[in-house]
């Protein structure tokens, strides 16, 4: 009967361990919290990075955000590109196209969207 405890929490943690470890498991899922913080420690104001967050939490892999977070400033850049240059730079340094594709997208989309909630406002 021991034997039989032992084996089913053996067999239990292995199954935890399994959803936790394996691609896209728990360990994997991007959060977006994690996502729009991110945004926002990178400069992106609040109502667009909760806007971008949202949409890009299904599509981004943990993997993927870690890359993006390569878009941050290093030494001696300034905290949003001054240039298309430095702007291209950092681009490169994702070395990602699909995790750019989903940024730039996403940023296109809350954007337009917030501008035209602006415009809405004014009228």
């Amino acid at each position: 009967m021991r034997a039989l405890v032992i084996f089913v929490l053996l067999a239990l943690l292995a199954a935890g361990a399994y959803f936790a470890l394996r691609d896209g498991g728990w360990l994997e899922q991007v959060t977006e919290d994690r996502v729009r913080a991110a945004l926002m420690d990178n400069g992106v104001p609040e109502p667009m990075a909760v806007c971008m967050a949202e949409k890009m939490t299904d599509r981004l892999t943990i993997s993927q955000l870690r890359k993006l977070e390569q878009l941050a400033p290093q030494a001696g850049e300034n905290s949003i590109p001054a240039s298309f240059a430095e702007a291209s730079a950092r681009l490169q340094r994702v070395d990602d196209p699909e995790a750019i594709r989903i940024l730039t997208e996403t940023g296109t989309t809350c954007g337009v969207g917030l501008i035209g909630d602006q415009l809405k406002s004014l009228f």
